[in-house]
């Protein structure tokens, strides 16, 4: 729920921000014309348009303006810090690579060094107005709750801590807001007049499945004093993440939120791994197959691409490929490589260390069996045994699997000698699925560049 107040905010930020960056990098060019080395305006205006597209890429996959961080002024540190480390390793990247963007040093430093100051400057008096702001005028908007349910105590907390609304309390005289045990028409009705004296045109109504049938005559009653009413319910113990959604006239309540399951991000996604996985293939893949296979056929006896049967996307198992990293063997299909496994070859262990012997799975992608990000694909066995053992591990299998995934670039990848690993990984992939973005899928391909180079252990 965006309010004006962060709605404003959003926009202040970014625009801020902006203006930042073009001026940061407007002085360092201007010192260096002026006690340096002279450079022409083409060649400052290509590269100031390069800074704010990579900007924007490094905001985006960190959600610097979206709604849920700038609620939080902790969230918006983060994703500034993150965003400038981004910003830096990108435009470098950019320059490195190419040949018409050479920058004097001395600009690139005075532009990374300004844009460190004026942002730390910015975010510092960003906070003290927001403090005196929230100090002094009323601008955010107040709330209470009426309480008919248990679980409303997790509701205040949450209210408390939104940076746009200001959490008033519960209606009524006891700490949990009155009306949970004893419920009456006349008692709500005073409640949410006193509401509406008292300035309050919002209040949440913190509702369990036994009092459901009072909410006609709650919203009959907020109405009848102009106070807008939201309910939430209290599902107690049930720990799905709950999702709302219409067909026809019916309300339907999913067991979770799968941004998947629209046809628009389904479509960007597919375009993405598509993308991705031809550019590889064909930038890369083209010459690394040939000079791969003369060295694991030197090493071992035995085809060049491993291909076995893994479990895809609602279980329907699908050949996977990979460069074979082993020598062949017998027990492939249900012993999963441990970290000094015996049957890896040199070249394997290479292979597998610097994740190269993933690279024919692009094959996967571009067939529509895999996706570029994902959950990993086990082995059939490995999927018959975890699905007894740990309880929501099949709903992994609701997305293609990955090449990649969130799971992986947090450190649970590999060998998995203890059920805990499976549980954070499931875990992982099932956070994936509740917040899929194309930015997150962008920030897990950074990732996994990142550990490639970090040679993780796992």
């Amino acid at each position: 729920m965006e309010t004006r107040y962060s709605y404003i905010l959003r926009i202040v930020l970014a625009v801020t921000d902006f203006v930042l960056i073009n001026l940061c990098f407007f002085l360092a060019w201007y010192v260096s014309e002026k006690y340096f080395i002279s450079i022409t305006t083409d060649f400052y205006r290509n590269n100031v348009l390069v800074s704010n597209l990579i900007w924007i890429i490094s905001t985006g996959i960190f959600n610097l303006y979206s709604e849920a961080t700038v609620q939080n002024m902790v969230a918006v540190y983060r994703a500034t810090w993150r965003s400038i480390s981004l910003q830096a390793l990108l435009f470098i990247a950019y320059l490195s690579l190419s040949s018409h963007a050479e920058l004097p040093r001395h600009i690139l430093a005075s532009f990374f060094l300004l844009m460190i100051f004026s942002f730390l400057l910015s975010r510092f008096t960003g906070t003290v107005l927001q403090t005196v702001f929230l100090k002094n005028f009323d601008i955010r908007k107040p709330v209470a709750i009426l309480n008919l349910s248990s679980g409303s105590s997790t509701l205040a907390s949450y209210l408390q801590h939104q940076s746009n609304l200001n959490f008033v309390g519960f209606l009524g005289n006891a700490p949990t807001g009155g009306l949970n045990a004893n419920y009456t028409t006349t008692a709500a009705a005073e409640l949410l007049q006193a509401a509406s004296v008292a300035g309050i045109d919002e209040v949440f109504v913190s509702v369990d499945t036994e009092k459901l049938h009072h909410v006609n005559e709650l919203v009959r009653q907020g109405e009848k004093h102009c106070v807008r009413l939201k309910f939430v319910h209290d599902f107690g113990s049930l720990q799905a993440n709950f999702k709302l959604d219409k067909m026809g006239n019916f309300t339907v309540l999913c067991a979770r939120k799968e941004p998947m399951e629209e046809i628009t991000n389904r479509l960007k996604k597919r375009i993405f791994d598509i993308i991705i996985s031809a550019a590889i293939l064909v930038f890369i893949f083209s010459w690394l197959y040939p000079l791969l296979a003369i060295i694991i056929k030197a090493q071992s006896p035995g085809p060049v691409i491993f291909k076995q049967l893994r479990s895809g996307r609602n279980n329907k198992p699908f050949w996977c490929y990979k460069f074979r990293s082993m020598r062949m063997n017998g027990q492939s299909d249900h012993l999963q490589a441990s970290l000094n496994d015996e049957r890896i070859t040199p070249i394997g262990r290479f292979m597998r260390k610097t994740s190269i012997d993933e690279f024919p799975q692009f094959f996967n992608v571009l067939m529509g069996y895999m996706s570029v990000i994902g959950p990993r694909p086990h082995m059939l066995s490995h999927t018959e045994q975890y699905r007894k053992m740990i309880e929501k591990y099949m709903v992994r299998h609701f997305l293609k699997p990955g090449i990649s995934g969130w799971a992986q670039v947090n450190g649970y990848r590999g060998e998995t000698r203890e059920a805990v690993l499976m549980e954070k990984r499931v875990q992982h992939d099932i956070e994936y699925l509740e917040n899929w973005s194309l930015m997150f899928d962008l920030k897990i391909v950074f990732l996994t560049i990142i550990n490639i180079f970090k040679s993780e252990k796992n």
